[in-house]
């Protein structure tokens, strides 16, 4: 491992472990041989990042960088998707992604209704209400079908629907489409679930 940096131990190897992470994907034994550690302590650490989306972790135990390190390209490349969604739609049009128990809005296209359903950016909600929230985490209803759709879930009289975004096999966001029930009736599915998943799509092939 590099020598310490700061003297805060615990954040000097979490920085060593992305140093070698984002030099190549690695499982847990050569993670802890490239960075001096035992394999339990190395193994230990970086699960923890993972929990904290610094880093992922896939079936065959390999570590990635995570998710919170792709939100930045995210965002730039959802905004002219987002704003062409609003376009087709009439609606207003975000980017979620999750934060523990939490979900954040990172990019946010307002609708041009005069009746509209709209958060901004920074906005952040509690789990697991509203269908962003659903797609981030992921049911099995939302692998099934590609998309989740919630009526008055979270707040009376607005319907959305939303679909995963996924980056090399991550779950890394949710893009959501939200409007008054009105307009989204009987569901918001028999109207949008293909101009949402398409979308979703877009995005995701931008991020490859």
């Amino acid at each position: 491992m590099k020598e310490t940096v700061t003297g805060v131990g615990v954040l000097d190897k979490g920085v060593a472990i992305l140093d070698v992470v984002e030099r190549r994907p690695v499982g847990a034994s050569e993670l802890a041989r490239a960075i001096g550690l035992s394999v339990s302590t190395a193994h230990r650490l970086a699960n923890a990042m993972v929990t904290h989306g610094l880093l992922t972790r896939d079936e065959s135990g390999v570590y990635r960088m995570g998710s919170r390190f792709v939100t930045s390209a995210l965002v730039e490349l959802s905004r002219p998707i987002l704003t062409e969604l609003t376009d087709r739609t009439g609606e207003s049009a975000q980017l979620w992604v999750r934060r523990g128990e939490h979900r954040l809005c990172v990019a946010s296209v307002e609708s041009p209704a005069e009746l509209r359903a709209f958060l901004p950016v920074g906005t952040l909600l509690p789990l697991p209400l509203g269908s962003a929230a659903h797609a981030l985490m992921d049911s099995a209803d939302v692998r099934a079908q590609g998309w989740a759709e919630t009526i008055g879930e979270r707040a009376t009289g607005v319907a959305s629907i939303s679909a995963p975004i996924r980056v090399h096999g991550e779950l890394v966001a949710a893009l959501c489409l939200s409007g008054p029930l009105s307009r989204f009736a009987p569901h918001p599915s028999t109207l949008h679930p293909t101009t949402v998943v398409a979308a979703a799509h877009q995005l995701e092939t931008a991020m490859r």
